[in-house]
């Protein structure tokens, strides 16, 4: 039963995972680029749930909702006014940006919430007994709305006309252009799709470790990260599979060697990785005619 426990429990925070390396695959298919200041949107949707249910006292689904249209203008926002200016320069430029932007809202935060960790109260309460072990009902509810979130969104990449576009924006942007999309738009929405899955998977993510933090974001971002780099950045399957693939190699590490190993363990599978096929388990390379 220890090791469903473990199990399940990977399952949770790699569903977590899996919903913040979306973001990261899916902006770095259409523009390549691999935007560092995902992890802090994370971080912003969670002082937003916050201040929605602490301060103005709102239920809980009006505070997600606004959590996840602030979260989705805010990364159209920094895609807009950070990103677009240069996306015709050298990767290392955006690269940069990317960083920075990361740094301005870990510091705005600090500034507006102070340093101090806030709590969050749990959304879902209770626990679902299998045997004699308890699953708590935030584990169950971080599965299972992440599940129907990773189908809702390979629904909308491969049946849908915005999702059409966004494919063909992510094989040639130009010869998309010429065809009449217009790849703004495309790169707005994936921006916006991208940090509406941050937002949700803060919520998540708060829920079962209650404290926020200005800092929060950089960790939990840098592993979302690996997951992406493990299924293949670009590849929506991918970010999926690295995210679960993560979050029980995580579990289990902290289950049967040790607590202090863990993240050592989710970056060591990255050097792995790089090592052994760069290009992750989905990912392929790129070939260009000479």
């Amino acid at each position: 039963m220890t090791l469903i426990y473990q199990l399940i429990n990977g399952l949770q925070i790699g569903s977590i995972y899996a919903l913040v390396a979306l973001g990261y695959s899916m902006v770095y298919g259409i523009v390549r680029l691999i935007n560092f200041a995902h992890g802090e949107i994370i971080m912003v949707g969670a002082y937003c749930v916050w201040f929605c249910m602490s301060r103005l006292a709102l239920p809980a689904l009006p505070a997600v909702a606004i959590t996840v249209i602030v979260c989705a203008v805010l990364g159209v926002s920094i895609e807009r006014i950070a990103y677009k200016p240069l996306r015709k320069s050298a990767r290392i430029s955006l690269l940069i940006t990317a960083i920075g932007v990361s740094f301005l809202l870990q510091n705005l935060a600090q500034l507006i919430f102070t340093a101090n960790p806030r709590m969050f109260t749990n959304l879902f309460t209770g626990s679902i007994a299998i045997g004699t072990q308890e699953i708590s009902a935030a584990t169950v509810a971080t599965i299972g709305v992440s599940v129907v979130l990773m189908i809702a969104l390979s629904v909308l990449v491969n049946k849908t006309r915005i999702g059409k576009a966004m494919r063909a924006v992510s094989e040639d942007a130009d010869a998309a252009q010429l065809m009449g999309i217009n790849v703004n738009s495309v790169i707005s929405f994936t921006f916006a799709i991208g940090s509406a899955l941050a937002a949700i998977a803060a919520v998540l993510y708060c829920c079962s470790y209650s404290q926020i933090s200005p800092t929060m974001g950089s960790m939990l971002g840098l592993k979302a990260f690996v997951a992406a780099v493990l299924g293949g950045i670009g590849s929506i399957p991918g970010a999926m599979t690295g995210g679960l693939c993560i979050g029980i190699a995580e579990s289990l590490t902290k289950g049967y060697i040790s607590s202090q190993l863990s993240d050592a363990v989710v970056f060591g599978i990255l050097i792995v990785v790089l090592l052994i096929k760069p290009t992750g388990i989905f990912g392929r390379g790129d070939h260009q005619k000479v």
